[in-house]
């Protein structure tokens, strides 16, 4: 599958396009999408190739309140638009993935209007959750509905609804023949049916075989749909947190107790040769410029995001240490960027971008802990083709810990290295040698 030998990127495009908060049917002061093909070159040159959109389908407000599953909202551009970047895209050789929101709608959706209007006539009255024309709103529409978690402005549909099931299939069929998408990031994934989740995986597969699908998943067991006739992947929000509470915490036995226990050496281990999606941020979180505590911990925490087993994900952004707090409101965490940034830290994503994508090991390989301490640690990530050996050093001084490499080269600095059995690991560092197996 390419997604696992991919670098992802997600782009919020209401907000990166500077997009007005409110669908009024016009776009005054927006970019236009086809504004994200400026963007490509700083795409291919920090080593991306796989582009994950956040919702670009006509909605309410944020995107994920649906209007309309086959229209780009009218605040981005058109489909004809979409369409020029996702050719421009692909012939720069980047994949692209939709934000597929199957679980509700917005309530400008047009069956849930047809429903204001017609309430008990209305044919698309079935399409939706539990609705009961005996009670009413919060917005006084004569009726009550089932809405995502209490909020109103989300319509919750009835997936067990052949007709709903069968316009979802056929608008995901729309955007494959349309604009040649390459795969889905399925919206509050642990919310929707496993038949759905079936019928979907079949459907988008008998459209293109390599199809990939990832869920959003929060807690719980993945298992429950990462599996090979659901989901290709799921979000790892487990290591999401471990990932900043580590370095915060100056404890690096947190994230290294959830590798171990989601790919470690024992049999009983969750998701051995899984791979799951991960980030160190989003648009749903604050930016990890702003979680972590020490700014010294951005390029050992990306060392941990692009070493560790999974697909790495990075926010735009985020690759020069963009800022953003949740406290702040959502809208503050998906700003418009008037152009990219480089600095030291995009460098250093690059060079692991480039380890990532062409590493058997990182991309296939087991997950063994060969140093643990509080202020950090040592792994090894081995396939049939390769060994990789990581160390982290969190903290403000060297650290002397055991690593146990036979002779390999060291790929960030490309030096070459004899057999070692100690190394010292310079402050807020990372080092990584490949061998030959």
């Amino acid at each position: 599958m390419w997604a696992y030998e991919s670098v992802f990127y997600q782009i919020y495009p209401l907000g990166f396009l500077n997009a007005p908060r409110e669908n009024f049917g016009e776009a005054k002061d927006a970019l236009n999408i086809k504004c994200i093909c400026d963007w490509i070159p700083h795409f291919k040159k920090l080593g991306i190739n796989a582009i994950y959109f956040s919702p670009l389908f006509e909605s309410d407000t944020h995107g994920y309140n649906t209007r309309d599953y086959r229209l780009i909202d009218k605040r981005l551009g058109t489909n004809e638009d979409f369409k020029l970047l996702s050719e421009k895209l692909h012939e720069n050789g980047i994949r692209v993935v939709l934000d597929g929101v199957f679980n509700h709608v917005g309530r400008g959706f047009f069956g849930f209007k047809d429903v204001q209007e017609r309430k008990w006539d209305s044919p698309y009255k079935d399409w939706f959750a539990r609705i009961d024309f005996n009670g009413n709103s919060n917005y006084n529409d004569g009726f009550w509905y089932e809405g995502w978690e209490g909020n109103y402005d989300l319509v919750k549909l009835n997936l067990y609804n052949p007709e709903v099931r069968q316009y979802l299939l056929d608008s995901v069929t729309y955007w494959i023949k349309e604009f040649g998408i390459d795969g889905l990031r399925l919206d509050v994934a642990y919310c929707l049916s496993d038949e759905f989740m079936y019928l979907l995986r079949d459907h988008a597969r008998s459209l293109k075989e390599d199809f990939f699908l990832v869920g959003e998943a929060i807690h719980g067991d993945y298992n429950r749909f990462l599996n090979n006739d659901m989901l290709n992947s799921v979000t790892n929000y487990e290591c999401y947190k471990g990932l900043y509470s580590s370095f915060n915490s100056m404890n690096m036995f947190e994230i290294v107790h959830s590798l171990l226990r989601q790919f470690g050496p024992e049999n009983w281990t969750l998701y051995k040769g899984r791979h799951l999606m991960c980030f160190a941020d989003n648009h749903d979180v604050s930016r990890i410029a702003s979680t972590l505590n020490n700014q010294c911990h951005l390029k050992p925490l990306y060392g941990l995001l692009f070493t560790m087993p999974g697909i790495p994900c990075i926010y735009y952004g985020s690759e020069w240490g963009a800022k953003g707090n949740k406290s702040e409101g959502d809208w503050s965490l998906r700003p418009c960027f008037k152009e990219p940034e480089w600095n030291e830290l995009t460098d250093f994503i690059v060079a692991l971008a480039e380890i990532k994508k062409y590493s058997h090991a990182l991309n296939y390989g087991d997950f063994k802990s060969k140093h643990l301490a509080n202020n950090s640690c040592v792994f090894e990530r081995r396939s049939d083709k390769e060994c990789i050996t990581v160390a982290i050093n969190a903290s403000d001084s060297y650290v002397n810990c055991y690593v146990g490499i036979g002779q390999g080269t060291e790929l960030i600095a490309n030096e070459s290295t004899q057999e070692l059995d100690r190394a010292d690991i310079e402050p807020y560092s990372v080092k990584i040698w490949r061998t030959t197996v």
